[in-house]
């Protein structure tokens, strides 16, 4: 067992291994920022990165479901930098940036906190969306490209996954930890406020659709269509407090039925598969420092709710801030 002298030691030590628990985004992204500024990381992740909540994302870039709004908006923005720089380079990062319509959204209102990073923010014409709509360019990420890419990044940067389940912080044998747990921090914080959201998506072939598409109905129900590699994604459903990750055949049915009535050649395409995840949601994310008894630090950086992708990269280089204290 470590003595607390040593683990005070350890800490002051700038070079002392950080383990970075969870593989999801945010886990990975974090993981990533830390090994490229030089630090010896780890990352613990119970499932495969493939295997995560992130990984069945439809992951547009825009802030749903997060509080505090106006912080995860900065965070948001400076995501928004790396992945637009991703786009544009030549490595096959699984982001593009695509061209769509964010239904019930005024310009006015992006341009409040959009202007100036966004070029081409316009209103939707009826063509495009029967409505208010705010047609833009943002980054679209492929989460089946985008997390091995990001595994692969932190490996060339030092980096180690191990597949490992964490019953409590006490088990981790490094002198700083970053909890990085989603919805799991649930349990093992305890932090009961963190609490799920079911999104269910049905994955169809793509009738020739190139342009993203969400449309939020008077009840705030969102339906989205995102034109991804492996098909068009069609969504989607927030059931707060569910926990079920089996897809409901009734559930996948009015999903196709609502994205039809917005894209009538999506009617009658082939379902190609059915994604169920649960997105992490807190009152507000938590994203500080704290202390384990033994005196190690502890970071945390969890309950991003609906946007984990949208502020990864924010988050990320903010969680490696507190690290550095």
């Amino acid at each position: 067992m470590t003595d607390s002298a040593t683990v005070r030691g350890m800490m002051r030590d700038p070079s002392g291994e950080i383990v970075v628990v969870g593989g999801g985004v945010i886990g990975l992204t974090t993981a990533l920022v830390l090994a490229q500024q030089g630090r010896r990381v780890r990352v613990w992740t119970r499932d495969a990165v493939e295997a995560t909540t992130s990984a069945v994302a439809g992951a547009l870039w825009w802030p749903y479901r997060i509080e505090p709004v106006a912080t995860a908006r900065l965070w948001a923005l400076r995501s928004l930098e790396v992945y637009q720089e991703l786009a544009e380079g030549a490595e096959p990062a699984g982001v593009r940036m695509v061209e769509g319509v964010q239904g019930e959204v005024r310009p006015d209102e992006a341009d409040a906190w959009l202007a100036g990073r966004v070029p081409g923010l316009r209103a939707a014409t009826a063509d495009e969306y029967t409505g208010t709509g705010l047609w833009a360019r943002l980054p679209l990420i492929d989460m089946p490209a985008h997390l091995p890419w990001l595994r692969e990044r932190f490996a060339a940067a030092g980096g180690v996954v191990e597949t490992r389940t964490v019953s409590s912080f006490a088990e981790v044998d490094a002198p700083v930890v970053v909890n990085c747990t989603g919805l799991a921090a649930r349990e093992l914080v305890p932090d009961p406020s963190v609490r799920p959201v079911r999104g269910q998506l049905v994955v169809v072939e793509n009738p020739g659709i190139d342009t993203w598409l969400v449309s939020t109905d008077a009840t705030g129900e969102h339906t989205y269509l995102f034109p991804q590699p492996g098909g068009l994604v069609l969504g989607g459903t927030s059931e707060e407090d569910a926990w079920s990750l089996e897809p409901d055949p009734a559930t996948a049915e009015a999903i196709v039925r609502r994205c039809a009535a917005l894209r009538p050649e999506v009617a009658g395409a082939r379902v190609l598969g059915h994604r169920v995840g649960l997105r992490p949601t807190r009152p507000a994310v938590r994203l500080e420092r704290d202390t384990l008894p033994d005196g190690r630090l502890l970071v945390h950086n969890y309950g991003h709710g609906g946007a984990g992708v949208t502020v990864a990269w924010g988050c990320a280089d903010e969680a490696a801030r507190l690290v550095s204290g």
